[in-house]
């Protein structure tokens, strides 16, 4: 039984740094709020968010209130952790609008004991003379500098605009810490300088008798540095009207296994013991990818609950055995965002035309390879005629057709 917040993040091999681990555990012992820090530069969250949201989820196992802060006023800065260049400033409107969205797959994911809080209400309210009377002064230029997200952004570029937010989010936790009896925050690796800033800034208000501290926890990344939850297609969200169920399950299920034991560790509350018992199972047949159907069944079903799982795991069997009439045509309707699309504007065309067409081959010398190798379906069905002739009646659902070329590349075609 693991009996606090620090050895779950260690086995789990989460935690990167810690500012005082003694006012960490004293914090779990008073049962304090821990934060974590959204901003709303998009009206959806995605799979990298996942790592935080999953962080707050933990916390709130130890007894901690959770708090996420969807970042209204900071969101319209920009924070420069992590970024090569200056972000493009949002208007008020669509950081209004990403707020609200955002707020919404909060509560959905983390629960209604999350506290949603907009920093919005106190920066707001702080003229420019205010804010550099009451945060500026307690920042010396040469110590945000040594900050590692400014220095990195010095030679190549930062504005006073972006300098700046660090101090704000410095001030976002000493507001939380008086007013919401927050004592943690969290963020990735990359917010180091700008949690200390704020450990730093409460103490210097408060002075030395306080709890407020911070953790970082290593960035979630793929085995080559890059950043996880990107496909060729974008990123991978956690709004299913962006990212359906189905395509989020066969992100996940499609994982390599060098990178699925770490994320079950990161992203699933699995157990140690759950996760060992997996990895050995999977090690006797890994061709039948035991580890990467768990951690697929377990994340979906966190972000998008059980009809979601369950119609991420019906559309993959469907698609997987060519039994694509067991389908309904809301689940074919799911596959718009996930397989290449084409929208067909006449019938009666060959197979070699709507294969070429489609982009599904390159040439009609192409496809008529495939066809001879039994390689194209099309609505579970082995194409093998070049004479075969699209009609409006071999539509699924007078809607679809879907086409398989090879083993793995499926292609949606609709009708207009």
């Amino acid at each position: 039984m693991v009996k606090d917040i620090i050895e779950e993040l260690k086995w789990r091999g989460l935690l990167k740094q810690v500012t005082n681990e003694t006012k960490l555990l004293k914090a779990q012992t008073l049962k304090k709020g821990v934060y974590c820090g959204f901003d709303p530069t998009g009206d959806s969250l995605h799979v990298g968010h996942l790592i935080q949201i999953m962080l707050l989820k933990r916390f709130e196992m130890f007894g901690f209130q959770p708090i996420a802060i969807i970042g209204g006023g900071t969101g319209m800065i920009g924070d420069p952790s992590g970024k090569k260049a200056e972000r493009v400033l949002l208007n008020d409107e669509t950081i209004m609008y990403n707020v609200q969205a955002i707020s919404k797959q909060m509560q959905q994911l983390i629960g209604k004991n999350v506290r949603m809080v907009n920093n919005t209400d106190w920066l707001q309210k702080m003229t420019l003379i205010d804010f550099l009377r009451t945060v500026g002064k307690d920042f010396n230029i040469s110590y945000l500098l040594a900050k590692e997200n400014i220095a990195t952004r010095i030679e190549v570029g930062l504005s006073y605009t972006e300098f700046a937010y660090t101090l704000l989010q410095a001030y976002d936790f000493y507001q939380l810490y008086v007013n919401y009896d927050c004592a943690v925050q969290t963020g990735g690796s990359d917010q180091w300088g700008n949690i200390t800033s704020g450990t730093d800034y409460i103490h210097k208000q408060i002075g030395e008798d306080n709890l407020a501290c911070g953790l970082t926890m290593n960035l979630l990344t793929k085995a080559d540095g890059t950043k996880f939850g990107k496909t060729e297609s974008g990123a991978v969200w956690l709004d299913p009207k962006k990212t359906s169920p189905y395509e989020f399950y066969q992100f996940f299920f499609n994982q390599d296994d060098q990178e699925t034991g770490k994320l079950l560790r990161y992203l699933t509350m699995l157990t140690e013991a759950e996760i060992i018992a997996i990895e050995k199972e999977h090690q006797k047949e890994p061709a039948k990818r035991i580890a990467q159907k768990k951690l697929a069944e377990a994340v979906t079903l966190f972000v998008h609950q059980a009809d979601g799982l369950k119609t991420a795991q019906i559309v993959s069997e469907a698609l997987f055995n060519g039994n694509l009439h067991q389908l309904s045509d809301q689940q074919l309707d799911q596959l718009q965002t996930s397989l290449p699309f084409f929208s067909l504007s006449t019938f009666d065309l060959s197979i070699l035309d709507l294969l070429v067409q489609a982009e599904i081959v390159s040439s009609k010398r192409e496809g008529r390879e495939f066809l001879t190798q039994g390689a194209i379906t099309v609505n579970g069905i082995v194409i093998n005629e070049e004479t075969w002739t699209v009609t409006k009646d071999k539509f699924l659902f007078n809607k679809y057709l879907i086409v398989r070329r090879g083993k793995r590349k499926y292609h949606l075609i609709s009708c207009e």
